[in-house]
């Protein structure tokens, strides 16, 4: 039988995984790799907090191939020599791989699948992480969408239930070693991260638990999604960013449990947040770093104050809501997502700094971060990307939070010295200052 790479990237599952099935139908035996190569991603690669999560799904990916017979082959980069040193020593015949859509990464891919096919190699990329292509929807006039509601009408009127494919029993095995996964990507010194792997479970197992028991729940979901002090969000953010369980899988799951419907749209409709967010970031890759809306490179955003900013990265700005979600990011990677309008919100409004401070921190800090997510949700927040809203929309902190965290249960849990001495008496901005400054900036924008 003839072997082919099937090259592992953010898709760290054998459930569903096309570029698995692909070559096993073609009559291959894989060869599962991964090559290690951020510095090909450029400034918005994967930061610390990323990195951590995968080097244990990638543990996991080995563990479940190791499973079947197969084992998983880690080398370092550069991306195109190793494939094809890899193809050479296995005499694999084809590289077979699921689509990445991040700018540097679809011009670097485009570039490997030519000169895969260049040497020889039969070179076949598929879709492993969408329920649809950024360039299969679009608008009348053929354009790309900028507002989410027309986008979601558009995208869920073209969705069927996906078929979805089953793990393979066995695989064949695999005769040579790479590196040790710990020399290529190491673990963290000191262990920062520990205090994270109490609330997750990288790896397929993981992923198919964070689904199971959101199943369980999806018929509260549309009212305790925001609450932050509750358990009713999926929780599968990260294992859908790093593919460890895909989103076709998602999908069919949730459209065919026994919630109402109500609560299962209100669920999909988020899956098509992140398919909006990828569709912005195929037809605008500029708007990694530049707004999405041109009128406001002018904008007067103030001058970065280092202690401020430092206050606000540490949880000690002085405003509960939004010291108690860094702190949540800082104790495990992740933050609810109501809560991350707010602290992004006070970041760009109150505190008037540019959004690109908050995405790089985001960037490091998030055990979900996604490119395509992060730059939607920044830009979303700070009034300057897709969303018809205007930029004046300022989240008011104090309100959010007695309306969504009434009873103070999430900002006791992340705060536990809220009203002693050793937290902050006064905020770092002045919230009704910092609104009448950021309106006044947007006044002299127009």
């Amino acid at each position: 039988m003839p072997s082919a790479l099937v090259w592992f990237r953010d898709d760290l599952r054998l459930d569903d995984q096309p570029a698995l099935q692909a070559a096993l139908a073609q009559g291959y035996a894989p060869v599962p790799v991964y090559v290690h190569a951020p510095e090909e991603e450029g400034e918005w690669a994967p930061g610390a907090a990323s990195d951590a999560w995968r080097r244990r799904s990638l543990t996991a990916l080995d563990a479940g191939l190791r499973a079947r017979g197969s084992k998983l082959v880690c080398v370092r980069g550069p991306t195109f020599e190793s494939l094809e040193a890899l193809a050479q020593r296995t005499q694999a015949e084809a590289v077979f791989w699921t689509r990445r859509y991040e700018p540097l990464v679809e011009k670097r891919d485009a570039d490997i699948k030519r000169r895969l096919r260049r040497s020889g190699l039969h070179a076949e990329s598929h879709n492993g992480a969408l329920l649809i292509e950024p360039w299969e929807v679009e608008t009348k006039a053929g354009d790309p969408y900028k507002v989410f509601t027309p986008y979601f009408k558009s995208a869920i009127a073209r969705m069927r239930t996906p078929r979805v494919f089953d793990a393979p029993a066995r695989l064949p095995p695999v005769a040579f070693d790479g590196e040790a996964i710990d020399g290529v990507l190491p673990a963290p010194t000191p262990a920062w991260d520990r205090p994270f792997w109490s609330h997750w479970m990288p790896g397929e197992a993981g992923a198919r638990t964070a689904l199971q028991t959101f199943v369980s729940r999806v018929e509260a979901y549309p009212e305790a999604r925001d609450l932050p002090a509750v358990d009713g969000t999926s929780s599968l953010s990260p294992h859908l960013h790093f593919g460890e369980v895909s989103v076709q899988r998602v999908y069919a799951t949730i459209a065919q449990c026994g919630a109402p419907k109500e609560a299962r749209i209100a669920y999909l409709r988020q899956l098509f947040w992140r398919e909006f967010a990828h569709h912005l970031l195929h037809h605008f890759p500029r708007t990694t770093n530049d707004n999405l809306d041109p009128r406001f490179d002018d904008f007067d955003w103030a001058p970065v104050d280092a202690t401020q900013f430092d206050a606000w990265k540490t949880g000690n700005t002085g405003i509960p809501i939004v010291d108690a979600g860094m702190r949540q990011l800082w104790r495990t990677g992740w933050m609810h997502n109501r809560v991350r309008m707010l602290v992004a919100s006070f970041l760009t409004k109150h505190m008037r700094n540019h959004w690109l401070h908050g995405a790089r921190w985001f960037r490091e800090t998030l055990v979900d971060y996604d490119l395509a997510n992060n730059t939607l949700g920044w830009q979303w927040v700070a009034g300057t990307g897709a969303d018809a809203a205007p930029y004046f929309r300022i989240f008011n902190p104090q309100l959010q939070a007695r309306r969504f965290d009434p009873e103070g249960a999430y900002v006791k849990r992340w705060i536990p010295e809220l009203g002693t001495s050793s937290y902050p008496s006064t905020p770092v901005v002045d919230l009704a200052q910092g609104r009448a400054d950021a309106l006044a900036a947007y006044a002299r924008r127009r």
